[in-house]
């Protein structure tokens, strides 16, 4: 059993908290989501690779940076859930054109780091509720942006806890997609920039952000754009249309103020998102003829139905 294998004790030398039992609700952006049989917290990428290596080889692992784009079912899952925001946080310029940026960094303090050094590229990132280990691992774009765009090189950790160094070639990068080895995470990105201004990558930011607060639901627990837009179309026009604006499943709803995110409206479950994602699903088929592919990565153990 995992519990026998595992235990403080195991890693008592680490410098991070190894966390038993602990519910990941807390550790996603909607809010909702069961219980992990370990969370981990390190210190620092040093500690990572000191864990890894402790760690045996068939336990499974989940990367939580913001717990974006993530759905955590209401049974939990088994092995270990390793939070690299507020943990992987180094951020420095490497050159005057090269800045490198930890997985837990978020997205927006890495836009407007590199907009108060007079470098352009990431002021999009600003949009984007989540870290650069999370935006490396599916290509996050927004408002023209994506951000395999401007990455040069990346590093990474395997299972044995050792360090890569590889370049962008070396992954092949798609629409909210991006194929990688599977022993391996993203645990810092090179993003090569340009010369720009710093008043106007600041103006840049800030017309972003009013124009994503606007626009989203910023103020309710999401987990942001929930589908993928269909070549040619927008996701959030074909939930509208279908007359699912609106539509709840329990405390899950689709956001009256942008049809591609379903906000948590005090206590929702796990289960009533994924209800309300199939439902968008079939609905939207059956009326527009076009099947939607979730954004959301949907993880962990179902809950039976009481």
């Amino acid at each position: 059993m995992l519990d026998e294998r595992l235990t403080l004790q195991a890693f008592e030398k680490l410098r991070g908290r190894v966390l038993p039992k602990e519910p990941l609700a807390a550790y996603t952006s909607w809010r909702v989501g069961g219980i992990a049989d370990f969370v981990y917290i390190p210190a620092d990428l040093a500690d990572v690779a000191a864990f890894l290596r402790e760690l045996p080889v068939d336990v499974p692992l989940l990367w939580l940076g913001l717990g974006s784009n993530t759905l955590v079912r209401d049974g939990g899952v088994n092995g270990v859930a390793i939070i690299t925001q507020g943990a992987l946080n180094g951020i420095a310029q490497l050159d005057p054109l090269l800045v490198r940026a930890e997985a837990g960094v978020a997205c927006a303090q890495i836009a407007r780091y590199t907009a108060r050094l007079g470098l352009t590229g990431l002021e999009f990132l600003a949009g984007i509720p989540g870290t650069v280990g999370g935006a490396l691992a599916m290509n996050a774009g927004c408002y023209g942006g994506e951000t395999w765009q401007h990455v040069a090189k990346v590093e990474t950790i395997d299972r044995s806890g050792c360090h890569h160094t590889r370049p962008a070639s070396d992954y092949e990068v798609g629409y909210r997609h991006v194929k990688r080895p599977g022993d391996e995470w993203f645990t810092a990105a090179h993003f090569q920039l340009q010369t720009g201004e710093k008043s106007r990558s600041l103006e840049d930011i800030r017309v972003l952000l009013e124009k994503r607060n606007m626009a989203q639901p910023t103020s309710w627990p999401n987990g942001g754009s929930v589908f993928r837009n269909p070549p040619g179309d927008y996701a959030a026009r074909l939930i509208e249309k279908s007359g699912l604006k609106g539509w709840a499943i329990g405390n899950a709803r689709v956001s009256e103020k942008h049809a591609n995110f379903i906000v948590n409206e005090g206590d929702a479950k796990a289960s009533d998102i994924e209800s309300l994602i199939m439902h968008i699903v079939n609905v939207v088929e059956q009326s527009e003829g076009i099947r939607l592919n979730p954004e959301v990565c949907i993880i962990g153990r179902s809950v039976e139905s009481e």
